[in-house]
């Protein structure tokens, strides 16, 4: 292998953004100027998209106006609702529902017809309209394959309070509304990672927004990529199980070769810092629900791995506790990743828009040239 082949792209710079920065040795993410400390404790979601969509916060009138506007399209069609069904019934994987789902929409958006894919304004309403509508569709998959009738989203709750409304047929109070918008904050964004160049390669061909984010679902749904929270879930409720401690479970799994996940990140070298912001919500939760396990568990999963291994744990790792503290079903976790960085997604592609160039790289042939072509009968 050639010393100047950058393998999965690793390192290489392939846009200018203005969305987000990422300092994988300080452990600093910041949106469009913003630190996420800030911005988990102070804003909410949807001040968080309309950061990204139009690269400055909203004042008081611009955020209602943006709130009221998605809140009305949080309904799907009927006959988006009837394919959500036919997955449901199908036990379609969540992932792939979604990703069904969002390409479904693109059918009864009435901007998606437009001829200029490029447009900024049928776009920002296009962007509204999946944003708004995702958790909708995925909330009535859920309940359906859990033969529960969907509920009807309402206009007078928050994004993030809509959709654990929409999932269990009651208004969540307070607490867990608030620690849910901020891990829907947490994941809105994320640099260039795998699902939004995926997205911005689509979108430089000026393929359409809604192909552009069905694109990202799809990559999302790798392993490598998403997947990692319901993976430590399920690691977690494993060590439950066992009649070992957690520090003896994940050395007898490391030794068995196992891959213990939620730790390492391509970018950061130190422990993420959406990991610590959500650590302290899982310990928040643990404590009100007077059931700590999960977050002992993982707290001496990461002690452990931190001294045997030199890794830090990533986002993944406690947003795994946080949600089956909120009583979220494991397998629809990637699906909420999907759900929240619809925004991001968005956003790069809008920006790949404002100044595009086909991304279209080449490879280095390394395979045997000038070979004779045989008949049929010498091969």
């Amino acid at each position: 292998m050639s010393d100047d082949l950058k393998r999965g792209l690793e390192g290489v710079i392939v846009a200018e953004s203005e969305l987000s920065y990422i300092d994988g040795d300080a452990g600093k993410l910041v949106y469009c100027g913003y630190p996420i400390e800030d911005l988990a404790r102070e804003a909410s979601y949807e001040e968080v998209v309309y950061l990204l969509w139009h690269d400055g916060l909203p004042d008081a009138a611009e955020l209602a106006d943006f709130e009221s506007w998605m809140a009305r399209r949080r309904e799907i069609d009927d006959e988006v609702l009837a394919r959500v069904r036919k997955l449901a019934d199908a036990d379609e994987v969540p992932m792939a529902a979604l990703r069904t789902i969002v390409s479904t929409l693109s059918a009864y958006d009435e901007d998606a017809d437009h001829e200029d894919v490029d447009d900024l304004e049928s776009n920002l309403r296009m962007a509204c309209r999946i944003t708004a509508k995702m958790p909708t569709a995925l909330a009535a998959f859920e309940r359906l394959r859990q033969g529960k009738a969907p509920v009807e989203p309402r206009e007078d709750l928050s994004h993030a309070a809509n959709f654990l409304y929409m999932l269990n047929d009651e208004v969540p109070n307070d607490v867990l509304a608030e620690t849910f918008d901020m891990a829907l904050v947490l994941h809105a964004d994320h640099g260039i990672n795998a699902s939004t160049f995926s997205a911005m390669v689509t979108a430089s061909t000026l393929s359409d927004l809604h192909s552009a984010v069905t694109t990202a679902v799809g990559t999302l749904a790798g392993s490598l990529h998403g997947g990692a929270n319901a993976n430590v879930m399920r690691m977690l409720k494993e060590v439950d199980e066992s009649d070992l401690d957690p520090t003896a479970w994940v050395e007898t799994a490391l030794d068995e070769g196992r891959r213990v996940p939620g730790f390492g990140h391509r970018v950061y070298n130190v422990k993420d810092p959406r990991a610590k912001i959500l650590g302290e919500k899982s310990k928040a939760l643990a404590k009100a629900a007077g059931e700590p396990k999960w977050y002992d568990y993982s707290v001496a999963i990461e002690d452990y791995i931190a001294e045997e291994k030199g890794l830090a744990p990533n986002v993944d790792f406690y947003s795994a506790s946080t949600y089956y503290q909120m009583g979220i079903p494991v397998d629809i976790y990637t699906p909420i990743f999907a759900m929240s960085r619809a925004a991001g997604w968005i956003a790069h592609v809008l920006e790949q828009y404002g100044d595009n160039r086909l991304i279209r790289p080449r490879a280095r042939y390394v395979g045997p040239k000038d070979l004779e072509f045989p008949s049929l009968d010498q091969r």
